[in-house]
């Protein structure tokens, strides 16, 4: 009995305990953090106008690519991290740490300085029209100050879930969205300070919340750090950079296809009744009310994540499987509610962000009904795809994330337009969402059986 307590809990407790245990907390986690530009939307719609709303959704794509970097580093870093100590190796996974943080550290600072640099050439880019410019460049400069301080509090967050420390992890994210939900009625009503005052609320948390995380360097449970562990190598880089590229490259190309349909929105709504203003505004709302419900399924992810790594290091496939059926189950229940609510009241919805005409409604219902049709085979896509980064096989798992992004769906917002119209963007989704589905269950399958093959008899816990 002695033995069995100074193992890994990851190893021997029960599935549906552990996945309580690292999930949840990862969940409000992502929720929290998704929350930033969420609430800054909704109290800019109410406090700027549809202008705002178009201004911060021409801005997101940076945000996305900054969680790109997060994730890459900070998920690559856990996985490694988690494999490392399946295989008691723990020296290495130390390493595998300290180059994560100064990975974080050297590539938050070269984003900002990138953004501050070329914002006026990448917000024409991501589809700014003359009069949404001001808005977006105001808010932009502003928030890129922040971004350091998101990839390194993002980043620090993953390593503590892996160690083992889920409500530290959540608790990191939790302060800096109550402090931004806090400041930004203020900033923005109180002071008048617009699209500014949700900047500055943002970049305020964003930066007490690395404080926080920073702590927990001292912190770590399941391995020593020493200062030499400290140390950029390109090899470990490398090696990090290939476990975290399926999350990594999935935000890449969300900001791909924001880019896409926000140009096709400019093109194809002159085109159409609606103007180029109306889909960007009601269309950046669907989007990142989606993100809420992406960023719970992102959050089970990265809570099984340790635990799969873990188990397939020590060999143990059965949990492995359980680990994966069990959070399918979480899964499909918080989509099928998120699909619910979007089919059923997607007008109660696009009021909380502020006030229409009813050419507004008219298209931002459309949007959110059709766009978001197969949202529960998405969030299916996104958790199998992730599985294969989890278990060391991240290039299997990059090439099956991208499919839905960039196979398929870019392709379909290109070219159903030639036909359709502004209507061709909204029926891309659904599509590329059910081929997707279709193309990562044949690899997942696959994969199942390769593990039947190999696993010994066992008892699931």
């Amino acid at each position: 009995m002695e033995e069995i307590k100074t193992e890994n809990p990851l190893g021997y407790e029960k599935i549906s305990k552990l996945l309580g245990k690292f999930a949840i907390p990862s969940i409000i986690a992502m929720l929290v953090s998704s929350l930033y530009n969420v609430v800054d939307q909704i109290f800019i719609g109410q406090g700027v106008g549809p202008l705002g709303n178009a201004a911060t959704n021409v801005s997101f794509p940076l945000t996305t690519i900054c969680m790109s970097i997060a994730l890459t580093i900070g998920i690559g870093s856990a996985a490694r991290f988690s494999l490392y100590l399946g295989k008691k190796r723990e020296d290495e996974a130390a390493k595998v740490v300290g180059n994560g943080i100064c990975m974080m550290a050297l590539f938050g600072v070269l984003y900002a300085i990138v953004i501050e640099i070329f914002l006026p050439q990448l917000l024409r880019t991501f589809g700014a029209t003359d009069a949404i410019f001001g808005y977006a460049e105001e808010y932009t400069r502003i928030t890129a100050i922040g971004m350091p301080f998101l990839i390194m509090t993002n980043g620090i967050s993953n390593l503590a879930r892996a160690d083992g420390s889920p409500m530290y992890s959540m608790v990191t994210m939790l302060i800096g969205a109550i402090i931004n939900t806090i400041l930004d009625p203020i900033f923005i009503f109180v002071f008048h300070l617009g699209v500014a005052g949700a900047a500055w609320a943002t970049i305020i948390g964003q930066i007490i919340s690395f404080i926080y995380a920073a702590g927990y360097i001292r912190k770590f449970k399941r391995i020593a750090l020493k200062r030499e562990h400290f140390r950029l190598s390109l090899l470990q880089m490398g090696k990090t950079a290939m476990m975290g590229m399926s999350n990594g490259l999935t935000q890449i190309a969300i900001t791909l296809i924001q880019i896409v349909i926000n140009r096709s929105f400019v093109y194809y709504g002159v085109l159409s009744p609606y103007g180029a203003e109306i889909p960007l505004a009601a269309g950046g709302i669907v989007v990142k009310v989606n993100s809420i419900v992406l960023s719970v399924i992102i959050g089970i992810i990265q809570g099984i994540q340790p635990i799969i790594g873990f188990n397939y290091g020590a060999k143990k496939y059965d949990r492995v499987k359980s680990v994966l059926f069990l959070a399918v189950k979480w899964e499909l229940l918080i989509t099928i509610i998120g699909f619910l609510v979007f089919q059923i009241i997607p007008r109660t919805v696009l009021s909380a962000f502020g006030n229409g005409d009813e050419l507004y409604f008219e298209f931002g219902e459309k949007f959110m009904r059709i766009f978001l049709l197969l949202l529960p085979l998405n969030g299916i896509q996104m958790m199998s795809s992730n599985f294969f980064a989890a278990i060391g096989k991240p290039i299997k798992g990059t090439m099956l994330m991208l499919t839905r992004q960039v196979f398929f769906l870019i392709p379909l917002v290109l070219l159903l337009p030639l036909i359709w119209g502004i209507d061709g963007i909204i029926y891309a989704a659904p599509v590329a969402d059910f081929i997707s589905f279709v193309v990562v269950m044949v690899f997942l399958a696959k994969e199942i059986r390769l593990m039947n093959t190999e696993m010994k008899p066992a008892t699931v816990n």
